[in-house]
Order: C-alpha cells, then sequence, then structure tokens
C-alpha cells in the first residue's frame, strides 16, 4: 500500500489491517433505494475505500428528501436522486467508483437479475416483503450477501441474509495466551529446562526469568510429581502456588509477581483443545473438497489433516510482554515464532496437496494467507443465516423464539415493533400505501393494522399473544416516514456488518436486529 493510502486510511488500518484494507478495495456494493437510510450506509462505506458502488434508484429529489438526506440539496429538486447521490458521494472519495442506475430496484430485479452477479454485497434498503423474498431468492442462487436495512418512524430494522460468510479474523475479546504450558515442544523444553534448577541461577538472572518460563517450569515439575495431572482441586491450587513461592528468593522480583497474576494459565483449559464451534467445523461437509470449493474451506481441510497427526492445532507465535532480560525474551519470542512458521508451512504443504487433488493450481492460496488462517485457526467462524422464505413462512418459522421474544419483558416491545412492520407491508401490498399515510384515516388504520398483525401471527402459529393498542397507534403515527435519526444509526450498523462480511474480520450479524429509538434499545431476532 503507497504512503498516501496508508496516511488516508490510517485510523481503519489499525483495526483491520492492510489484508481487510484490500478486500474492500476489491469490492463492488450495490444500494437499492438511496433515501437518508441507504445513503448514511453508503456514506460510511465510500470514507472506507471500497472500490466502487452502484445506486438503484427511480425516484426524484422531493422537498421530504431535503429534511432527511444530507446527500441532496435544494438545487437537486426534481432531478433523479440517484444521480445527484452519487455525485455527492463521489466527492468524499476520489479513489471510489460511483455508478447509478434510475430504475426501480423492483423493475431491476425483474428485467436484469444478472446485473447483481458482480456484486460482493447488496444493501437494500426501504423494501417491503413481497420484493425482499424475490431479491433474496436471487441473490442466493448468485453467492451475492444481502444486507436488509428498514428506517420506519421512530424504529428501524436490520436483516443479514447469506448462505454462508467465512470469518478467519473472528477477534475475540479477551484473547486468551497459547503459551503451551503443557505441550511444550522439544526447543521449548530443551530452553527452560536449561535454567532448572533455579538455584544454579545468578540472582539477576533469576529476578529476570519470564513469567512464561517460570510457568513452564512449574507445570512440569507439579506434572512430574502427580503423574501427569495438573492441578485440579482446590488444595492442588493452594500447593502449585505454594510451590512458586518458594522459589522466590527476593520481595521485589517483578517476574515471580508476574507470574503469581498468571499462575491460573497452569490449570486452565488448553488453548489446544478444540472448541465446540471448531470441531464442528472440521466436521463440517465443506471439508469434502471439490473443483470449486472456497479458500476457506481447503485450509480448514488442511487444518483437520494436521489436527489429526498432531493433536493441537497450529501455534499462533504470540508471545504476551513480559518482564524479562531482552536476551531471554527475544530468544523465547523467537522459538515461539519459529514454532509458528514451522507449523504454517506444514499446513501450507497440506493447502497445496489439496489444491493439486481438486485440479487448481497450487499457488492459488498463498502462504501469506495460510499464515493469516493459522494464526486465527482457534477462533474460525462460519455464519450461516436462515432465508428470509424460511423466517417469513408459517410452516419454517421459529415459532418459539418469536413467541418467547413476544412475551418477554425486555423483548415484547421491540418484538411487537417487528410483527408491526410486517404488517404494515402487508397493508401496502393489498392497499397500495402504508397505515398512517392520511391523518383523517388514523383509527381506521390502527384497526386495520392490528387485525393484519393478529392474522399474522395466527399463521405464524403464535397463540395468547395479543400486540399492545399504543404500539400500533404508534407504528400508524410514524406514516412510514424515514427519519434521519434513525437512518442514520441504522445505516452506520448496516456499514459495521458490510465490513464484516467483505473483510472476513469480526462476526457478522446472523439474522434481524430491531432498533428503538424511542427507548434506545436494540435486540438480535432470529426467526
Amino acid at each position: 500500500m503507497n504512503e498516501d493510502k496508508t496516511k488516508k486510511y490510517d485510523r481503519q488500518l489499525r483495526i483491520w489491517g492492510e489484508h481487510g484494507q484490500a478486500a474492500l478495495e476489491n469490492s463492488k456494493v450495490f444500494l437499492l433505494n438511496c433515501g437518508a437510510t441507504g445513503s448514511e450506509a453508503l456514506k460510511n462505506l465510500v470514507l472506507g475505500g471500497i472500490a466502487s458502488f452502484t445506486i438503484v434508484d427511480a425516484s426524484r429529489v422531493g422537498p421530504d428528501d431535503l429534511g432527511t438526506n444530507f446527500m441532496v440539496e435544494a438545487e437537486n429538486l426534481g432531478e433523479p436522486k440517484a444521480k445527484c447521490v452519487c455525485a455527492t458521494l463521489q466527492e468524499l472519495n476520489e479513489l471510489v467508483t460511483g455508478s447509478y442506475v434510475e430504475e426501480s430496484p423492483e423493475t431491476l430485479i425483474e428485467s436484469a437479475p444478472e446485473s447483481f452477479a458482480s456484486a460482493s454485497l447488496v444493501i437494500a434498503t426501504q423494501m417491503t416483503e413481497v420484493s425482499l423474498l424475490k431479491l433474496d431468492a436471487l441473490l442466493r442462487t448468485k453467492g451475492v450477501p444481502l444486507l436488509i436495512a428498514r428506517s420506519y418512524g421512530l424504529m428501524g430494522y436490520l436483516r443479514a441474509s447469506f448462505e454462508e460468510v467465512c470469518v478467519v479474523e473472528s477477534k475475540p475479546e479477551p484473547r486468551v495466551d497459547e503459551l503451551r504450558l503443557g505441550r511444550p515442544w522439544a526447543e521449548l523444553q530443551s530452553f527452560m529446562m536449561s535454567f532448572w534448577p533455579l538455584e544454579k541461577l545468578d540472582p539477576i538472572t533469576h529476578a529476570h526469568l519470564p513469567w512464561g518460563v517460570l510457568l513452564l517450569l512449574l507445570h512440569h515439575r507439579w506434572t512430574q510429581d502427580h503423574a501427569g495431572c495438573p492441578p485440579a482441586t482446590a488444595q492442588d491450587k493452594k500447593q502449585i502456588k505454594a510451590m512458586l513461592q518458594g522459589w522466590q528468593i527476593g520481595f521485589e522480583e517483578e517476574n515471580f509477581s508476574e507470574a503469581k497474576s498468571s499462575i491460573h494459565k497452569v490449570w486452565a483449559p488448553d488453548p489446544q483443545d478444540l472448541s465446540s464451534d471448531l470441531r464442528v467445523l472440521l466436521q463440517d461437509p465443506q471439508t469434502s473438497l471439490h473443483t470449486h470449493s472456497p479458500h476457506f474451506w481447503v485450509m480448514v481441510a488442511a487444518l483437520k489433516s494436521f489436527f489429526e497427526e498432531e493433536k493441537a492445532l497450529p501455534l499462533d507465535g504470540a508471545l504476551p510482554d513480559m518482564f524479562s532480560s531482552t536476551e531471554i525474551y527475544v530468544e523465547l519470542q523467537r522459538l515461539y515464532r519459529e514454532k509458528s512458521q514451522k507449523d504454517a508451512t506444514n499446513i501450507a504443504g497440506k493447502v497445496r496437496a489439496l489444491l493439486k487433488s481438486i485440479d487448481r493450481p497450487e499457488d492459488s492460496i498463498s502462504f501469506e494467507t495460510v499464515r493469516l488462517f493459522c494464526r486465527n485457526a482457534r477462533f474460525l467462524k462460519i455464519v450461516r443465516c436462515r432465508s428470509l422464505e424460511q423466517e417469513y413462512s408459517g410452516n419454517t418459522c421459529l415459532t418459539d423464539e418469536l413467541q418467547h421474544m413476544l412475551t418477554m419483558e425486555d423483548t415484547r416491545t421491540n418484538a411487537a415493533f417487528y410483527v408491526l412492520l410486517r404488517a404494515a407491508d402487508h397493508i401496502n401490498s393489498t392497499y397500495g400505501r402504508f397505515p398512517g399515510t392520511h391523518d383523517s384515516e388514523i383509527d381506521e388504520d390502527v384497526s386495520c393494522l392490528k387485525h393484519v398483525a393478529s392474522s399474522l401471527l395466527n399463521d405464524l402459529g403464535v397463540v395468547n399473544v395479543v400486540l399492545p393498542d399504543d404500539l400500533a397507534r404508534e407504528m400508524v403515527r410514524f406514516g412510514a416516514s424515514e427519519l434521519h435519526c434513525v437512518g442514520a444509526v441504522i445505516g452506520g450498523m448496516i456499514a459495521q456488518e458490510a465490513i464484516k462480511i467483505i473483510t472476513g474480520q469480526f462476526v457478522p450479524l446472523e439474522g434481524g436486529l430491531i432498533y428503538n429509538a424511542i427507548s434506545s434499545t436494540t435486540n438480535i431476532t432470529t426467526f
């Protein structure tokens, strides 16, 4: 990356690195409808440095847009909204290419579905249920992720929909150090034993032995005296602490203070043990490779083979700070780094062999990609979303989850808004307008909305739930308005989820999210 780009994107490079930025700079985003919500979402992605975007919107700038959309001005009244928003966004980042299509998303879905094939991601804003069902089904056949966003008065909704997103860098907090206290390899074993017995060390070396080495020796001595078993009971832990205390020869040895603070790592679960998520991942049918298997699954298959042979995951090579002499710490750091490199090289060899077996070029996955994968092997994630058709159908909707949310005190209000939003879409589909559009029909619209919502719950199999009258009236009062304050929040959330999907970093949303601007609360949904 050149110096200008490094300065331009400095803050975000600290979060997702140059490889994450490269993924953004190779992405193409489609935005369907560029009202306040869509414009805010795309603005954040343009500032982040995506390669290009295409806006699809047939509407023209009207008086309402001037109060909600900062991407248009009064002089734009009557002009194509997509054209105006596209021009403004391009001014924010000259490195991003923008284009627009003056058609409604619904028309493009029907007339030119192949247009979406080149997209890295599609963001659909302010679209109703009928159109979203068609769009979701279309994009799933093309393997293109979909993010749905709605701003409806003082409530917002976003939903992710895709077959799967492979997350290499899930970035868990806190990240557990991987020191191999119970499984030192030969070189590390030799290094730590070079300091034993501690009595032979001079006072300076004794006071500057890293706490990692002290714990390695502690674990070794304990298991040697206890038939290979780590401390398990409270009495065991008390005894091993006393053992460490007995090694200390001065009250001011900072390395021993650090060792005492980290002594729980001696009996903590081994970071090399497979988590339940990772165990499921290694047994996923996708590890049976074919010619078109994604890079991620080729590397997972190689990781599976490595684990079966080594009974351990590749070492990530990271070493936490430790009070130590420079000479000892640098040598310890070298041992961890070289072991990590050796493991990555092993897995890279397996990757090449697997690529050859499925008639793919052996160099199609770079060593740096494999190296990054190995560093994060403990925290790999695969995220799969249910389709909209599954969520909206009474036969496949997770009714128990919806029923639970509608009855729990901390979720029932936002879950009710979700049902009312779907009911409003049904009314729009039937009558060609949203409830609350005309002030003279407020009471009638409230009754209609409650009736449709009740029918919807019945179709989904939800029983003994009555939606509050005040929420139905509030929903009608919204009148399907798109407020900038809500659009900005939802737009920010959508951009965040988009970056997760594009970069393969952090764990994206697996379903939906309801935002209530009245109470400033959110709830995650998986129906």
